[in-house]
């Protein structure tokens, strides 16, 4: 009986044995290489076979992960991913001796080098990710071979060259993420075969002729994204035959106008942002009646006549912008309904009476630069010194100041060298209106991180140690927005003034810092009195590194009281580096002050600013002879 049962305990043995099956030894020695390779030892046991029965990096969950597929005779390695662990180099050949690979994730790490046309070995794979590195080159035509793939990313890169047309024999592709990665170019006529294609983000690339008008045949697509290119309008009419778009972002496009009338059935939209896309005519009513719509962004464009009454109609809308547009007429009554959270009309010549419920909790609105009636507010006196904004306007205030200085997003601070920075830390929304107290100066916000999981955020901090300057505590805080954001001096003197304006970094890390957080590039535009002075302006390039001071100083002409400095994002630059919805305009401080011909005074005001700061600098260069 006892020898029975030991010899059936041995059986069991062996059967376990031989139900636990190995990797292919190809695989294996591969996969250990490539361990070797990203010093991945201390996380992947090389010395175990990777597809070992309940491993540690088997789960979904697991990173770095190895999953494998053992319904053969022996397993394969099916998936593999190294994400976010910062991994460095190029992409190692054995990773092409992973024959069976479907899905493959090495985002968001600092791989270096071309993208190996050896990819299309790996016929089995369904999902590639190559998005947030550092790879250079051009995009190798050899990935149109992979047939099999669902889902493909390089976004976030620096390669440059077209885009191959041969990734339109990827007819099963669902998802293309191609934004920020450098390509350039016309877009291929031959993607028009990626029936299939539901995602579509493509901003911040150098493209270059027309939007293609056969993307309005991809009627798969929910999700696609323009933004930040060299692109000629119009917007095809063929985009209207897209009627599962939930989100359509379109921007920044150059040449002939374009009109709406491409919305028609465009129903289950979710977000519709067609900022500064030449848009020209009238808004139609048809946009009042998509009922799913959360985000309306129309603004910077030439829209003319009146904003509809079906826009009353909205049941979902949180955030609509309309700036900068030439709409006319009275706001329509109920605009402003239960679910809206942000209303943006400044810079259009409208007239009336502010909409009922205006002053409702949770509500922002901007109305700079508008006829909108205001006497019932209770910074009705500030709002008319904003008046002079308004094109063509006369500016009857009675200027009486001859210089500001502001630190944006932080409190009160005089400088070393007796220079008084006004608090700027007042919370604001997505369509916001701010006086300073001692009303010598006031802002404006239009813009909303869309996609942000963390909610809004306006202002950045840092405690880190701001280099370049003697006044580090200036630069720990600043003024960020999602599109625009203005900055008024008010009640001026005529005459010349010149405008400081320090940045500094502090949100994004260095790209020397050996991590995919080090990535991101913040673009941005900058206008004063309305002319560009700044394009494609990056504070990190400029600067040399992040948390570094920046100093651009600028001469503009004050002719109407007002002085009026706008920043601007024009969709370029990374969006998500190091964290979600990290883009848009970035600014420490401002300062301006006479240079001459200032009305009414001589350069007093300016003697006394010079004299306490020679004063300073005198005394510290006494105190280090002393010394």
């Amino acid at each position: 009986m006892g020898v029975l049962a030991l010899s059936m305990l041995v059986l069991c043995v062996i059967q376990v044995v031989a139900a636990q099956k190995t990797t292919d030894p190809n695989e294996g020695a591969a996969l250990k290489k490539i361990i070797e390779h990203w010093n991945l030892g201390s996380s992947l046991n090389s010395t175990v076979d990777p597809c070992t029965q309940n491993a540690s990096w088997a789960p979904d969950t697991a990173n770095p992960r190895v999953s494998c597929d053992c319904s053969g005779n022996v397993c394969h390695i099916t998936h593999l991913k190294i994400y976010a662990l910062d991994i460095s180099g190029q992409i190692p050949s054995e990773l092409f001796e992973l024959k069976e690979l479907t899905d493959l994730n090495l985002a968001q790490n600092v791989l270096s080098g071309p993208i190996p046309p050896q990819f299309e070995q790996l016929s089995n794979m369904q999902y590639l990710s190559l998005g947030i590195n550092n790879l250079t080159g051009q995009v190798p035509p050899e990935l149109g071979n992979m047939t099999k793939l669902l889902s493909l990313s390089f976004s976030s890169n620096n390669l440059s060259g077209p885009l191959p047309a041969e990734l339109g024999k990827l007819t099963a592709l669902e998802q293309l993420y191609i934004d920020s990665s450098g390509v350039s170019g016309p877009i291929p006529q031959d993607l028009a075969n990626l029936k299939s294609l539901q995602k579509l983000w493509a901003s911040d690339n150098l493209f270059t002729g027309k939007l293609p008008e056969f993307l309005g045949t991809l009627t798969e697509l929910v999700d696609l994204r323009f933004e930040g290119t060299s692109l000629e309008g119009p917007i095809p009419d063929s985009f209207g035959a897209l009627t599962k778009l939930e989100n359509l972002i379109i921007g920044d496009l150059v040449g002939d106008d374009s009109s709406l009338d491409f919305l028609r059935n465009q129903t289950s939209l979710s977000v519709l942002s067609l900022r500064s896309c030449q848009l020209s005519g009238q808004i139609p009513d048809i946009i009042g009646t998509f009922s799913k719509l959360k985000y309306l962004d129309l603004s910077f464009n030439k829209l003319e006549g009146t904003i509809p009454d079906s826009f009353q109609g909205f049941t979902k809308l949180q955030f609509l912008f309309l700036g900068n547009n030439n709409l006319t007429g009275p706001l329509p009554a109920n605009i402003v309904s239960q679910s809206l959270t942000a209303l943006d009309v400044s810079f259009n010549p409208l007239s009336g009476n502010l909409p009922v419920n205006v002053d409702m909790s949770g509500y922002s609105m901007n109305f700079v630069g508008t006829s909108i009636n205001a006497d019932y507010l209770a910074d009705r006196k500030a709002l008319e010194m904003l008046s002079c904004l308004k094109a063509g306007t006369e500016c009857a205030n009675k200027a009486k100041s001859t210089s500001f200085s502001i630190n944006c997003g932080g409190t009160e601070q005089t400088s070393a060298a007796g220079v008084k920075y006004d608090d700027d830390s007042k919370t604001l929304e997505a369509a916001s209106v701010y006086m300073s107290s001692n009303r010598q100066w006031g802002i404006s916000n239009s813009g909303y991180f869309i996609f942000t999981s963390n909610g809004p955020q306006y202002i950045v901090k840092t405690d880190s140690q701001i280099t370049g300057t003697l006044e580090s505590e200036l630069y720990k805080t600043a003024r960020v927005s999602a599109s625009s954001l203005r900055y008024y001096g008010l009640g001026l003197k005529n005459g010349k003034y010149s405008v400081e304006l320090h940045f500094a970094e502090i949100k994004m890390e260095d790209d020397d810092s050996r991590s995919w957080k080090g990535l991101g590039r913040r673009v941005f535009d900058v206008y004063i009195q309305g002319e560009r002075v700044l394009q494609d302006f990056d504070i990190q390039k400029q600067a040399g590194g992040s948390n570094r001071a920046l100093v651009r100083t600028f001469d503009a002409n004050v002719t109407n009281t007002v002085l009026d400095i706008h920043f601007r994002w024009a969709g370029k630059g990374t969006c998500c580096i190091p964290s979600q919805s990290t883009y848009g305009p970035l600014v420490s401080a401002i300062s301006a002050s006479p240079v001459s011909g200032v009305d009414g005074t001589s350069s007093d005001d300016n003697k006394k600013r010079v004299g306490k700061i020679v004063g300073i600098a005198f005394g510290c260069a006494a105190g280090l002879v002393i010394v």
